[in-house]
């Protein structure tokens, strides 16, 4: 019970911080048609400028956790006005190589001005404290805020694509582009607004998870195959099927991670018959040893037997 308890919350928690980065990229892909990889360079520059803001210019948490999203959203709309709108008329490769060519420089430029070292993004001491204790864990309150968080933003997510005026023509535009282009809407800004918005998710998601996962260069190589495993297994611009992907995979992983059980526990009176096969050997390893298999056995297993995702239209 306490492995489980601890690894549902920590892995809700995490599969949260990843659905607010592919949402923003679910997002681009149904209204672009691109898949952004510089997605997750976003997410790392988050992560630098709430590091930033509120410890290197001693501004404090909170403002630097507004900076981040704020400033990730004014270079996502520089990206998409000077460059990604440029390349749009190459079709699918273009978009392709010029947001895996940002990814590349964003990464590069990061290192030039912070270093490749990570740097000590903190907590902040209001939230570090134990919020609750189950089973003799202590729960982080730091944790339990990134979580709030997270749930804040899918709510307001939602309500602005189902609610508002927005939402609809945004809805609208991901499959009759051209009856909302003939209607009058300048389908263009509402691209540009999408992918910024996209931006800006990515951003808040660094500035939050920064100081629970790292703040280092490398951080947007770690999750950039996650994502597009996550949109995939998810289905290919369903934001609800990356919603519950990104759930599953935080809590699989988490639940991993934490377990304390080998193959060998793991397949009970099966595991005779198993020997036969790998040997004592392997199934008295770890399963925490594999946990980074499993989103790569989820996308095999969704391209077999249901190749258009979890939540995904055949078209």
């Amino acid at each position: 019970m306490e492995t489980l308890a601890l690894g549902l919350f920590n892995g809700i928690t995490y599969g949260m911080l990843l659905f607010l980065m592919a949402a923003g990229l679910t997002l681009v892909f149904s209204m672009l048609g691109v898949l952004n990889f510089a997605h997750t360079a976003f997410y790392m520059l988050g992560a630098y400028f709430g590091y930033t803001f509120s410890q290197l210019l001693g501004l404090g948490f909170w403002w630097g956790l507004l900076a981040a999203p704020v400033c990730c959203a004014v270079l996502g709309a520089l990206v998409e006005r000077f460059g990604l709108r440029h390349v749009l008329r190459y079709g699918t490769l273009g978009p392709l190589l010029f947001t895996f060519a940002l990814d590349v420089v964003l990464v590069e430029l990061v290192t030039l001005v912070w270093g490749k070292q990570p740097v000590s993004y903190q907590v902040p001491h209001a939230l570090d404290f134990a919020l609750f204790t189950l089973y003799g864990i202590e729960y982080s309150a730091y944790r339990a805020f990134a979580l709030g968080m997270a749930l804040v933003v899918l709510a307001s997510l939602f309500l602005m694509l189902k609610m508002t005026r927005i939402g609809v023509t945004v809805r609208a535009s991901l499959s009759h582009p051209e009856i909302v282009n003939a209607l009058g809407h300048n389908l263009p800004a509402l691209r540009a607004g999408v992918f910024v918005l996209g931006a800006a998710l990515a951003g808040l998601a660094g500035a939050l998870a920064g100081n629970m996962l790292g703040t280092e260069p490398g951080m947007a190589n770690q999750l950039g195959t996650v994502l597009m495993i996550i949109i995939v297994v998810g289905g290919l611009g369903s934001l609800a099927g990356a919603f519950v992907a990104s759930i599953l995979i935080g809590v699989l992983q988490t639940l991993a991670i934490s377990s304390g059980l080998s193959w060998g526990d793991f397949l009970g009176p099966l595991q005779h018959w198993a020997s036969l096969f790998v040997g004592t050997g392997t199934l008295s390893e770890p399963l925490s040893r594999y946990a980074t298999l499993i989103p790569f056995v989820m996308v095999i297993a969704i391209l077999v037997f249901r190749p258009r995702g979890l939540m995904g239209k055949r078209e």
